[in-house]
């Protein structure tokens, strides 16, 4: 597959896990009736952003106003930025507008919706927001039941700026079971739901109705009320989804190339060149290290994890049953990463293989 040619440390995307991957998703939400808002915070990536959108119509999901920018630049218009806005932020967004764009933007309390019909009124424009419901209580959002929730509703729609409700069920990454991530999904789907209703009670409209989070996407089974789904780290997936048993280790479609630059006989240590820089320090559930340990053609080396990391070092313990001999000095190995979105936000391209062993390469981009 041509891993030879390549500088390590650096990304590689297997193209047909990507690809089934996108696809599984895809397959399932059809069938249960409710459309994808595909959260592109994972990719990053212009040329690799086709695969997921079919059309420069279809919605999709950012978490920064970068990530709007590129695609809006590429030709996307349809565009949920699923982070709280500041009043700093609203030029930016106005500008994406000026430039064709439909940009939802997120909002969970009274300032900033304040803040929004002040700039409104100032700059002679309607900006579209969605007001965030706290489904779980693990992040930010408005409670579905608290009594602000219809006020922020009133006031938005005072100017023509209120657009509808989400939420992100962020405890579902906490699961232990199936049978508990069936059940973040339908407390999600019900929070959401219970503050459309409210909403929709003082006689407003409340068209989107989203929710979103990798695994409450592939177990939900009853989205009822729900207008779309949003996820994104389901294109590549990690250690951490396979851990809760969304994929299997199989289905990872990312991963580190890196080279072996040094053993340590005492301690049956390898000594690789990727290290923070090119993993991250995200410790995913704690289970993995910084990342799994594959050979080349895939192989998962048995009990082999990378167990720590300097800058650009990392250090892999190797099982008593395996020896430094058969992983020489310049030898190529490839890491699963815990968490895919900090792995890659480390790196500025993938390295794409297909089906065939060609290799081509996808830029990406980081920042705010």
């Amino acid at each position: 597959m041509q891993l030879e040619s390549l500088s390590t440390p650096c990304l590689l995307v297997d193209k047909m896990r990507f690809m089934n991957n996108i696809s599984r998703l895809k397959s399932r939400l059809s069938e249960l009736g409710v459309a994808a808002r595909p959260h592109l915070k994972t990719l990053k990536s212009v040329e690799a952003v086709k695969f997921l959108l079919p059309s420069f119509d279809s919605p999709c999901t950012v978490s920064t106003l970068k990530e709007a920018k590129e695609f809006v630049a590429a030709g996307y218009r349809n565009i949920t930025y699923a982070v709280g806005i500041t009043a700093d932020k609203l030029p930016t967004v106005l500008e994406l507008q000026h430039q064709g764009a439909h940009i939802n933007i997120l909002i969970d309390n009274a300032v900033q919706a304040e803040a929004i019909l002040a700039f409104c009124e100032t700059n002679h424009c309607t900006l579209h927001v969605l007001i965030e419901i706290d489904c779980d209580g693990m992040r930010a959002g408005i409670k579905p039941s608290d009594e602000q929730l219809g006020k922020i509703a009133l006031k938005l729609a005072s100017r023509g700026c209120f657009a509808g409700v989400l939420t992100h069920s962020g405890g579902a990454y906490l699961c232990q079971s199936e049978n508990e991530i069936k059940q973040f999904a339908v407390q999600e789907r019900n929070a959401i739901t219970q503050a459309a209703s409210r909403i929709r009670a003082m006689g407003l409209p409340c068209n989107t109705v989203s929710v979103g989070s990798t695994p409450t996407a592939h177990y939900g089974e009853d989205w009822e009320g729900v207008t779309e789904v949003r996820a994104g780290v389901y294109v590549f997936f990690d250690l951490v989804m396979a851990n809760l048993g969304v994929c299997e280790l199989k289905d990872i479609a990312l991963s580190v190339v890196t080279r072996v630059i040094g053993h340590n006989a005492e301690k049956n240590w390898l000594i690789i060149d990727a290290g923070w820089m090119a993993l991250s320090k995200d410790p995913g559930d704690g289970n993995n290290g910084y990342g799994l340990v594959e050979k080349a053609n895939e192989d998962i080396i048995a009990s082999a994890m990378v167990n720590s990391v300097n800058q650009e070092h990392g250090i892999i313990h190797l099982p008593s049953t395996e020896l430094l001999s058969s992983y020489p000095i310049g030898s190529i190995l490839r890491i699963l990463p815990n968490h895919a979105c900090a792995t890659a936000a480390m790196h500025e391209s993938y390295h794409v293989v297909d089906q065939r062993g060609e290799m081509t390469n996808w830029s990406r981009f980081n920042g705010w």
